[in-house]
């Protein structure tokens, strides 16, 4: 297909998008550059079409990328075109009206054929330095006007000199002049670079939806670093701004990089494209979807280039075709933010198309981005997850949760719409890893979740089948750190998962060997359908055998049938969930009093671990903040009746779990009644604590050694899981060989491992 003949050199449509009346200016074919701040013409021949074009809220110039100033950079513009065709058109301004003696014109006309070019010409492309030219003609016009003798000269001079006040006063008056005025102490005459401080327009390509101001902020760099997407480099710049406490996270994507025979590449292959929309079957596999929709874009770019007489590198074919790809089928700009590893959330919210995306960083917090989407993009990522999760989102269903799997990450996705949201859709991406978390992720230096001795009695209650709630607030690290409970569980036991999202890491579980098997089950937010009840799915699973139980989130009435799972599977199995709550009686509360989970069930929880984030300054680090102890022996209220017992407190002084004395004096019924099914342990709180403090070791160990070798391999779950299979295996054969489980030699002996382990993958990489 042959590519659209481009429109003539500004060249002009306008538009309604939302609230907003659009001038699209086209500037493919122009010589000057499509840039009001650096381009005179540029303002000029914007200036001349506001002129005709009236109500105008929003410019966008296009040139194979769009520059989009926005509604207050527009108005400054609007005012000069009204200020510009009154001084211009008004005949009070005109050469006739200012001689008194037509004898006497010779006297003013030199002075009026240079204040018309300035009104004429200069004003448009140059409003500053036309006011500041006119201001030195006024000031030479007084000089000349006291030099006078004749009188009717004297008053065509008083005359001009008045008209000229008049449109200096209307020219200093102008939003635009005022802006300006402060920052002209080192200000040349013809210098456009003062117009950046107030006109900095997003950007995108013409393939794009997605908005950008790619120019860097006046605020401080607290940060730069580089992340891969499909072998493309993103940079991020983290600023900071004196007299602002947000932080902005500013995302250079690899398509703001493209040569412009490369964009015109694009431009063409997404309007080809456009003709061939995927069919709602297609989205079944979204997966399988992307890699069809790659080979034809692939193919597509080749046949463009090839038309262009272009030779493009394989490397060069596979960027563009990863490119077209996000932003056609794909999420666009929303998948680089995903893909950095140190974003945790991305908040899309309305009304669309005004605001910018904002984002959790892993070291920064909460942030805003130079991103900006807009209504179209919106609308069309809603299109694509009802597509994906086959659940509706209108006013009857406004909410819809799903996940989001791509190359590189996946994501939880909570969309809301009217009447729910009713400024517009509203997006919130929950990123997780592309692996799951470990204990010793958590420990390390850089995250310090926890510490290798909560690490270690967190293992020894998980080896032991404990009934586990993790509780938090929203963004507080529940689901991760349930999934981490994973990988604690030896390989041979099964495991059944239940989510309204999935979430957890089974899929990436089952790779390493793990019999676990994922349930779907409905969202307690969304409308009867035919997905199946959370409560029903939880008694399900005590249908499919002896099983580990994982329950995503306890939400609602589905907390009835986990707590019915986490009594049957007590003695045998782990039940482990996640709740909504900040402290364990928020627990309680949450469950019995809201829920309405009898107390009787609520005694079925052997262990509630909080975790929260901790605030410092303007900072929020992650942090599990209890490990608590649910006892048996109360009636009404756990609080009051010491029902609950602290294991670990988090101490914000330290920034450490400490250990309470209930838990090194053996103050916990739990762990006592773990060890008496054991025989190793039966009676012997010692042989419980010295392996509760094996199990924290061994966790250190790792840790350290990674720092010492800088191998991150070490900290993931492939690596953990190994290690801990080699724990038991290394424990049952010192116990086979002593008769007793000897801490110091089964400690001994996995470092000896450990350090050999670590070795061998040094010679690998060799």
């Amino acid at each position: 297909m042959i590519p659209e003949k481009a429109k003539a050199c500004f060249d002009y449509d306008t538009f309604h998008e939302g609230e907003n009346k659009i001038l699209k200016i086209y500037c493919e074919s122009c010589t000057f550059p499509p840039s009001i701040e650096y381009g005179d013409i540029c303002m000029s021949k914007v200036v001349d079409t506001l002129m005709q074009a009236t109500g105008i809220t929003v410019i966008i110039l296009s040139q194979h990328r769009e520059y989009e100033y926005d509604y207050d950079q527009t108005s400054l513009l609007n005012e000069l075109a009204a200020a510009y065709k009154r001084l211009t058109q008004e005949e009070r301004f005109t050469y006739s009206s200012i001689i008194t003696d037509p004898l006497h014109e010779r006297y003013v006309r030199g002075g009026y054929t240079q204040f018309q070019r300035l009104i004429s010409k200069r004003l448009k492309e140059d409003p500053l330095a036309a006011f500041i030219e006119l201001k030195r003609l006024e000031t030479r016009e007084k000089i000349k006007l006291d030099s006078l003798i004749d009188a009717r000269h004297t008053a065509s001079q008083k005359r001009f000199i008045a008209l000229m006040q008049e449109a200096i006063k209307t020219i200093e008056n102008l939003k635009i002049i005022k802006l300006l005025m402060p920052h002209t102490k080192e200000y040349k005459v013809g210098e456009r670079q003062i117009y950046n401080i107030i006109f900095h327009p997003s950007t995108k390509p013409d393939f794009m939806f997605t908005k950008l101001i790619a120019e860097f902020p006046q605020g401080n760099l607290e940060d730069s670093y580089n992340f891969s997407v499909d072998n493309d480099e993103c940079e991020v710049n983290i600023f900071s701004f004196d007299d602002n406490v947000k932080t902005l996270y500013h995302l250079t994507p690899p398509e703001f990089l493209f040569t412009e025979e490369e964009l015109q590449l694009l431009d063409d292959a997404k309007r080809i494209m456009s003709e061939h929309k995927p069919a709602r079957e297609e989205f079944v596999d979204p997966q399988r979807m992307r890699e069809v929709f790659l080979n034809i874009g692939k193919d597509l770019i080749t046949d463009l280039a090839q038309y262009r007489n272009l030779r493009l590198k394989e490397e060069k074919l596979y960027q563009l075709s990863q490119t077209l790809l996000r932003h056609t089928v794909g999420f666009g700009l929303i998948e680089l933010l995903l893909s950095d590893p140190k974003v945790q959330d991305v908040n899309i919210n309305s009304p669309n198309g005004e605001l910018p995306i904002f984002i959790v960083h892993q070291d920064y917090g909460d942030c805003y981005t130079n991103v900006y989407p807009t209504v179209l993009e919106v609308e069309s990522w809603a299109t694509k997850l009802r597509l994906i999760s086959g659940r509706p989102l209108d006013e009857a269903n406004p909410i819809l949760d799903t996940e989001l799997k791509v190359t590189g990450f996946t994501s939880r996705v909570s969309a809301l719409t009217a009447p729910l949201s009713p400024t517009g859709l509203t997006f919130s991406f929950r990123r997780h890893r592309d692996f799951p978390w470990t204990f010793p992720l958590y420990i390390q230096p850089k995250n310090r979740f926890m510490d290798s001795a909560s690490a270690g009695l967190l293992s020894f209650l998980i080896d032991n089948n404990a009934t586990i709630l993790v509780a938090g607030t929203r963004s507080s690290g529940k689901t991760s750190l349930l999934g981490s409970f994973l990988t604690e569980i030896m390989r041979k036991a099964r495991i059944l998962t239940l989510e309204d999202t999935f979430e957890l890491p089974a899929e990436f579980m089952r790779k390493l060997g793990y019999n676990i098997e994922s349930l779907k089950v409905a969202s307690a937010l969304s409308a009867p359908g035919s997905e199946v009840d959370p409560s029903i799915g939880i008694r399900s699973t005590l249908r499919l055998g002896d099983s580990a139980i994982f329950v995503g989130e306890v939400r609602s009435k589905e907390a009835i049938a986990l707590f019915e799972a986490m009594r049957v599977g007590a003695a045998a199995n782990v039940v482990a969930g996640t709740i909504h709550a900040d402290s364990p009686y928020g627990v309680f509360d949450r469950v019995v009093n809201d829920i309405g989970v009898p107390k009787t069930s609520f005694k079925a929880i052997d262990i509630i671990v909080v975790a929260n984030p901790v605030i410092s300054g303007l900072k929020k680090y992650k942090r599990v903040l209890r490990i608590t102890e649910v006892r048996k022996e109360w009636n009404d209220d756990p609080l009051r009746e010491n029902g609950f017992v602290d294991l670990m407190v988090y101490n914000p002084v330290t920034d450490k779990l400490e250990i309470t004395d209930e838990l090194r004096n053996g103050n916990s019924d739990i762990l006592k009644r773990m060890a008496g099914r054991m025989k190793e342990f039966a009676g012997d709180w010692d042989a419980v604590w010295n392996n509760i403090q094996l199990r924290a070791n061994c966790k250190q160990a790792i840790v350290d050694m990674f720092v010492e070798s800088g191998d991150g391999s070490l900290l993931e779950a492939e690596f953990v899981v190994k290690s801990n299979d080699l724990f038991h295996l290394i424990s049952d054969k010192v116990k086979e060989k002593t008769g007793k489980m000897d801490s110091d030699k089964i400690y001994f002996e996995f470092k000896e491992w450990l350090r050999k382990e670590v070795k061998k993958k040094k010679m690998e990489e060799i």
